[in-house]
């Protein structure tokens, strides 16, 4: 890592079919050894499904569920005279997007359909709607926030 200064931010360039750079990012995040062409037809084929099952939008949709993810507060760990306190700090929204973004696509590979099409869209109609294990993570985490909200002095 380098000392001298940080390491300058690459812009991203948007998706081909909706000109969205969040669902590039997205697709770049679902995306396994470098098959951008499989995370495309995974996403896509998902966006689909959401428009045929719900007849919205489906970035609208996407936009929905990621907004329902993205944490608020979040705990980090602070060493204060050899004890550990779990400080709640906010989340810059930049990182906010990053953790829902990978929220999002670790729970719906856990989810139970055949393919991850299936899996991704109803991940992703589910948070849009407030409900399943994406939002739950994000109610856990504020949870134990609110929980170590005494320590929040000791925050740096």
């Amino acid at each position: 890592m380098s000392r001298r200064h940080r390491a300058e931010k690459r812009p991203v360039l948007p998706d081909p079919k909706f000109k969205d750079t969040v669902v590039s990012k997205f697709m770049s995040c679902l995306m396994f050894d470098g098959k951008r062409s499989v995370a495309e037809k995974i996403v896509y084929g998902a966006f689909d499904r959401i428009q045929e099952k719900s007849g919205n939008e489906p970035v609208k949709v996407f936009h929905d569920a990621l907004e329902n993810v993205r944490p608020h507060l979040e705990v980090r760990s602070r060493r204060v005279g050899g004890a550990t306190y779990q400080v709640p700090v906010e989340v810059r929204a930049e990182r906010a997007q990053a953790l829902a973004i990978r929220w999002l696509i670790d729970s719906s590979r856990k989810r139970g359909e055949n393919t991850m099409m299936d899996r991704l869209s109803g991940e992703l109609m589910d948070a849009a709607n407030n409900r399943g294990n994406a939002v739950k993570k994000r109610e856990d985490t504020h949870k134990m926030a609110e929980a170590n909200r005494a320590f929040s002095h000791y925050r740096w």
